[in-house]
């Protein structure tokens, strides 16, 4: 008998730079809550504080966060080195920072690395899901978590390809990065590692005006490109100038749920319960796959699809990293696609809730996005017990 998956609801946030709620927003019901960094202005222990209370505070199972670019005394190296450009007259202690977070239990914070978390209230989903967590973001001015394009790959190579939701606290490129003066500045090492990993969910923020959700259906058999994308669909928030959530169903009690084995696009005609579906996104490719077809030149792998199951090389070669193609041929990455072409999309989103580039110097009071609440469907942890 094959598991039963169970709905459960995230929500999440990124970019609340000291704001709280009820006061600057209102934070929905749910199962899990997601901090995609940027808890505070400049990371010191007061604003530490008051971020990690509200969290302590407010009624989640599990409640996972990542540091941002503006905590910079997460980031001890940077801190030791830069304390005085922020804090001339004030220095924190990083160390103290730091050692604040495990005063505040029912918080689990992720410094670049995974942790498997499971429900296990009795009226709860009682799923089970791996996360990792990373505060990096490409180095840009004189922030925290910084890193270079040379040494993008091997951060996010550290990512485990059997993880469920991925947070970080920058977006990957073109995907929820855009912003009005500096266009798409999201990572392409970051990109390139989610067509691998293929998680359901992808998490971030950093680019205020990037706030949205984005799926992703990724191309595994094109042979002639690398980390190639078969089709983006764009979220429509339904909470957008009026009192409801900002809700995001890809469970399978809503209209379009998460490509994980169908191989319908389902836009807007009849999945295999029968359901005529009615989409809440704008695809940019409208032509999807026909109900009939089983696949096509450059498109997602058909979930009928028989592949045998094989050892595979500890590692790709450089020639083969990020290439489609249908196991055992040794020209894909084997790695990547052997025994998980089931993974064909990841739901990419930007939760960041301040709605101006730069919350701290506005002279009219900064302005609040709603946080993006998320269902999908995963497994019970009972159930693989």
């Amino acid at each position: 008998m094959v598991p039963k998956p169970r709905r459960t609801r995230f929500v999440c946030v990124s970019d609340t730079h000291n704001a709280s709620p009820p006061s600057s927003f209102q934070l929905p019901a749910g199962d899990v809550l997601i901090h995609a960094g940027d808890l505070t202005k400049q990371g010191t222990y007061a604003e530490l504080k008051k971020t990690l209370e509200w969290i302590e505070e407010v009624d989640f199972e599990a409640k996972v966060i990542v540091a941002g670019n503006h905590d910079i005394t997460l980031d001890p190296g940077f801190y030791e080195q830069h304390y005085a450009y922020f804090h001339n007259q004030n220095p924190q202690n990083s160390t103290s920072c730091l050692n604040l977070i495990q005063d505040y239990p029912s918080i689990k914070f992720l410094n670049h690395e995974s942790v498997r978390i499971k429900l296990l209230k009795p009226d709860g989903p009682r799923t089970t899901f791996k996360v990792f967590g990373s505060p990096y973001s490409p180095a840009k001015g004189l922030w925290a978590f910084g890193y270079s394009r040379e040494k993008a790959l091997d951060m996010w190579d550290l990512i485990p390809l059997d993880t469920d939701i991925v947070i970080t606290h920058t977006p990957p490129k073109f995907h929820c990065d855009e912003s009005k003066n500096q266009g798409a500045t999201g990572c392409e090492s970051l990109r390139e590692t989610l067509w691998r990993v293929r998680p359901p969910l992808a998490i971030c923020g950093h680019v205020h005006e990037g706030r949205g959700v984005e799926r992703v259906v990724w191309d595994l058999t094109a042979a002639n490109i690398k980390y190639k994308e078969y089709d983006t669909g764009y979220w429509v928030d339904p909470g957008a100038g009026n009192k409801k959530q900002s809700l995001v169903d890809l469970s399978s009690r809503g209209a379009d749920p998460l490509r994980t084995s169908t191989t319908s696009r389902l836009h807007g005609k009849t999945c295999h319960s029968g359901r005529v579906l009615k989409t809440s996104w704008r695809w940019q490719s409208e032509s999807g796959i026909n109900d009939n077809q089983t696949a096509i030149q450059g498109g997602p792998v058909p979930a009928t699809q028989d592949q045998p199951s094989m050892s595979i090389p500890h590692r790709n070669s450089s020639a083969t990293r990020g290439q489609g193609g249908i196991p055992p041929s040794a020209r894909c990455d084997l790695i990547a696609l052997t025994d998980r072409l089931d993974r064909q999309e990841t739901c990419i989103v930007n939760a960041a809730m301040m709605a101006t580039s730069w919350p701290y110097q506005s002279r009219h009071g900064s302005k609040f996005n709603k946080p993006i609440v998320i269902d999908v469907d995963l497994p019970r942890w009972e159930d693989s017990a």
